[in-house]
């Protein structure tokens, strides 16, 4: 089993999307017994807080829920826990490693990294263009399906 742990800075866009977005793929492609997803925060600051509501809406756009979703934050036992510890843009990586500060096992990754476009994830936060970030999550998680 594969499993994967998606991260931003505070777990209520980009990583929560790119988690749900993954999951939706993973059930429609009949692979729920393969993978083990979840989504986290590098901050503090929305600890407990529900997914952003544009978030939550582009989700529910393509028929995908997130309920139940909180934000919670990383921790140094999550490197053990998860195969694949993916952030969504450079300053997210370089928070990880905060709690990580060696990678001696090669998990840590950047989503847009699997594309044939590298670079970080669109950041709805200043941007409100939660399609650009629809976009990115699923190119990275179809590829990240594909390996």
């Amino acid at each position: 089993m594969k499993r994967i742990l998606f991260i931003c800075h505070g777990n209520i866009c980009r990583s929560p999307m790119a988690e749900f977005i993954m999951k939706d793929l993973v059930q429609k492609a009949g692979l729920e017994d393969k993978f083990y997803i979840e989504s986290a925060a590098t901050s503090t600051e929305e600890l407990g807080n529900e997914v952003y509501p544009p978030a939550k809406r582009k989700l529910a756009e393509h028929g995908i829920s997130c309920k139940g979703k909180t934000a919670r934050q990383i921790t140094r036992a999550d490197y053990n826990r998860f195969d694949m510890l993916i952030g969504m843009d450079d300053w997210n990586l370089r928070n990880m490693k905060r709690f990580w500060p060696e990678d001696s096992e090669g998990k840590i990754y950047k989503l847009m990294d699997f594309t044939n476009r590298p670079g970080d994830v669109a950041d709805p936060w200043y941007t409100g263009d939660f399609e650009a970030t629809w976009r990115d999550c699923l190119e990275g998680c179809e590829a990240l399906l594909n390996l």
